[in-house]
């Protein structure tokens, strides 16, 4: 069976990887997310990973203590040790990968280079793109839509701990109702928190669509790619 997706970028938020700690990266859900992306790479999908740091440091969590622009460039360092995780549990386990990062920090990452990004991929390698947009006052949200158009993905795989879009926070109300499918004008119509809107917009103007998906399920990721309703999609 043909995959739905030639290349994808899989957003993952650094909550995602505490697994049932309180902070910090949990093994066994790096391991299996690794095994989600070894699986789809496998069967000749090219894969783009981006990754938050909300499980290590926040840009906006100190309150004034801390200034902002500081602040959000410990919040894209974090990224990074997410990233090069990530990238241990892929490489510990036999897939190749390549780590660019939007800072320079040769010892550990190379630089972001669009064309270079691009034949990683083609070379069937996962390459994980760390340090947001290398710019304060941008989430990774942002660094995600921004990349997934750089490198021409075809869609944007957004892993959360919620199966999809729906009408309210279901965490929070019961009675929300899922979406299989919405148009953005929909998301914006309706103030649905889907990313944050400078990533949104991004994704809008360029005509890429987005999937928000339960990146928690085993499976899902493989069940996605193969052409299964999985989630929720954005499209036109």
């Amino acid at each position: 069976m043909a995959n739905s997706y030639k290349r994808i970028l899989l957003k993952l938020s650094g909550e995602s990887l505490m697994g049932d700690q309180d902070y910090g990266i949990d093994p066994k859900r790096l391991g299996r997310y690794a095994d989600e992306i070894i699986s789809i790479a496998d069967k000749g999908v090219e894969v783009a990973v981006v990754i938050g740091g909300g499980n290590i440091y926040r840009g906006m969590q100190s309150d004034g203590a801390i200034d902002r622009v500081q602040g959000d460039h410990m919040g894209m360092l974090a990224t990074v040790i997410n990233s090069l995780a990530l990238q241990s549990a892929l490489e510990a386990k036999g897939h190749k990968t390549r780590l660019m990062s939007a800072i320079k920090m040769e010892q550990i990452a190379e630089p972001f280079i669009r064309r270079r990004a691009v034949r990683h991929l083609e070379k069937g390698r996962t390459v994980i793109f760390g340090a947001g947009t290398g710019n304060p006052y941008f989430t990774t949200d942002t660094a995600a839509s921004l990349r997934a158009i750089e490198i021409e993905a075809d869609v944007i795989l957004k892993g959360t701990r919620v199966d999809g879009i729906y009408t309210a926070d279901p965490e929070k109300d019961k009675s929300a109702t899922k979406y299989d499918r919405i148009s953005f004008a929909e998301v914006y119509a309706k103030g649905l928190n889907v990313m944050d809107m400078t990533a949104f917009t991004l994704c809008k103007e360029n005509k890429l669509p987005i999937i928000v998906f339960d990146m928690n399920k085993p499976g899902n990721l493989g069940r996605l790619i193969a052409g299964e309703r999985v989630g929720t999609i954005v499209e036109f």
